[in-house]
């Protein structure tokens, strides 16, 4: 889908290229993935822009892709409402923003609790501390998970101790903690020798060995696994009608996910009026601020499933769940009892079928599906695909051949005219992927409400990675005009900057060229959160369905706020004008 570089066209549409891409992931998918009847209700969709141009300083149509995936939610959704008992199909307008996909897409960053940011230092004192182990509260610490060049000229390594940041430390041969470092320079350099002193094939062996993430540009292809029938003797459920208007009212959510990519799954759902309970583990890190807009139309309980009663109290919940959604390594939860598998033979004998989204960082299948992985480790693999042959609606055509084509790490560090990989600014792939797990969610729905049945969807990191090749880089001079833009301070960052030092640089910049745009109050959801005393600003939904209401039930809160229960108590947060 490079059809707009291969054109003597100057005049570049982010509009066109996302219904490009959406007509394109239409044919892509066959009836089980996506639905036959969600095409024709996607040619109703309707894009629109303020500016029409991307606003991140990135070579890949991030925006645009991910504008198209939400074009195809939506349209999903509008199918799923004509399951709704005594309604009519209906041909819904469905309008897709693409500055609100953009802040959704670096929503993290544009989040506010108590009037503080994600970079705000004075942000801490309102955040629960679920950092348990100082792997992002200590600087040192915190760049152990950071990409930096090996023993070998030119190859470059991504450790990754974002939660468990002594056991990569330890492993590389360094403290755990290092209180005497106190400059970014002094960090760097010492993690960065450290790293330099071994060959990519031994921090493999090293990563391996202690169960951390970590990877080098390596060869390496998936794709997403499509939604597959799990069980079909449980009956058809359609989707009960009610007054609010919100799709998915009635339908019970469980998350069994960390961070970003799981959270915005479920997220998404709750947007869609699903009751969502997030359950972690009292023993297991997370990020704390990450919580504020992924726990947003969420319960949070803490739940230790390796004991009786923890077990016993998630049970209660799983006897009413809908939807489960599994953001840890393959065969993790199964290895507890509550696996895809399991799950289906509790549907056969409850009655009603699960539909289990699953998604991690490289797939369910071959050698790296049990491997560890996040976003940053993601963007720095490299995978093999075809040669752009482009149609006349930019569609990549041609699959006979192969080449290989850098990661995105790689291919942003030519962006930013540099001979060494970049990790992105934002953790856009995250969001993007949770984009693919909602799709794949309302998908099941709609298979169990028109069949019946039991539903098995996964969705991966990789994937919206390799989404983002196949679709082509943005033109030449659109690219140059983000590095014109973005000037001089962003050009000069480094592979050996951290992911919040790349991020918070864009993000200032942002802000002074797109000031219209960034922390705009209309992209900006403002809420009382009750749990965190203090205001919340989050970004709002992305689509607009007609006849259909988007939005939240209530404020974010920190992991392990509520009960483990479905009854609702009487709720404290509200929207704020």
């Amino acid at each position: 889908m490079n059809g707009t570089n291969s054109t003597s066209i100057s005049v570049y549409s982010s509009k066109k290229e996302a219904l490009h891409i959406v007509q394109y992931l239409c044919r892509e998918f066959d009836p089980i993935s996506l639905p036959s009847g969600v095409a024709s209700r996607a040619d109703h969709v309707r894009f629109v822009a303020e500016r029409d141009q991307p606003y991140f300083p990135i070579p890949f149509k991030e925006t645009e892709t991910t504008a198209a995936l939400k074009a195809i939610e939506a349209s999903t959704a509008s199918l799923l409402a004509d399951t709704r008992q005594g309604r009519v199909p209906s041909e819904r307008k469905i309008v897709i923003d693409l500055e609100k996909t953009t802040a959704f897409l670096f929503q993290a960053y544009l989040a506010r609790v108590g009037g503080y940011g994600k970079l705000d230092k004075e942000v801490k004192g309102l955040l629960k501390d679920t950092d348990l182990l100082q792997a992002q509260s200590d600087p040192y610490r915190r760049m152990s998970a950071n990409l930096y060049a090996t023993k070998i000229s030119n190859e470059y390594y991504h450790i990754h101790g974002s939660l468990e940041a002594s056991t990569t430390l330890k492993m590389i041969g360094l403290e755990p903690y290092r209180p005497d470092l106190s400059t970014h320079e002094e960090i760097v350099g010492t993690i960065g020798s450290a790293v330099g002193k071994f060959t990519v094939d031994e921090l493999e062996k090293l990563n391996a060995q202690h169960r951390q993430a970590g990877v080098k540009a390596f060869t390496h292809a998936e794709f997403l696994k499509t939604p597959h029938n799990l069980e079909d003797k449980t009956p058809s459920i359609p989707l009960a009608a009610h007054e609010d208007n919100r799709l998915l009212s009635g339908i019970k959510v469980l998350e069994l996910c960390r961070i970003i990519a799981g959270p915005t799954i479920t997220r998404i759902l709750g947007e869609y009026g699903a009751e969502v309970i997030k359950v972690t583990s009292p023993s297991l890190s997370d990020v704390p601020f990450f919580q504020v807009d992924g726990n947003m139309g969420k319960r949070a309980t803490d739940l230790d499933l390796k004991t009786a009663e923890g077990r016993k109290m998630f049970e209660k919940l799983l006897a009413e769940a809908d939807v489960v959604v599994d953001g840890y390594r393959p065969g993790a939860i199964s290895r507890l009892g509550y696996g895809p598998e399991q799950l289906s033979k509790l549907a056969i004998k409850r009655g009603k079928g699960f539909i289990y989204v699953n998604e991690n960082c490289f797939g369910y299948e071959g050698e790296w599906a049990d491997r560890p992985g996040w976003q940053q480790i993601s963007d720095c693999v490299r995978h093999l695909a075809p040669p752009p042959k482009v149609s006349d609606t930019g569609v990549t055509a041609d699959r006979q051949s192969k080449f290989q084509v850098t990661g995105i790490a790689w291919e942003q560090g030519k962006f930013m005219g540099l001979s060494e990989p970049m990790v992105p600014p934002f953790p856009i792939s995250d969001y993007g992927t949770g984009c693919i797990g909602a799709i794949t969610a309302l998908v099941g729905l709609y298979h169990r409400a028109t069949r019946g049945g039991s539903w098995h969807g996964k969705a991966c990191l990789l994937h919206y990675d390799l989404l983002l090749f196949k679709v082509g880089l943005l033109p030449d001079h659109v690219q140059q005009s983000l590095r014109d833009t973005m000037g001089p301070k962003v050009l000069s960052l480094r592979y050996h900057h951290s992911v919040d030092r790349i991020s918070g640089t864009v993000l200032q910049r942002m802000r002074e060229v797109y000031p219209e745009f960034v922390e705009n109050p209309k992209y900006l959801d403002k809420w009382y959160a009750e749990k965190y005393k203090a205001e919340v600003r989050v970004v709002k939904p992305v689509a607009e369905i007609e006849g259909l209401v988007l939005g939240f039930w209530r404020a974010s809160r920190p992991n392990g706020s509520d009960e483990a229960k479905w009854e609702v108590d009487e709720e404290k947060d509200y929207r704020m004008e």
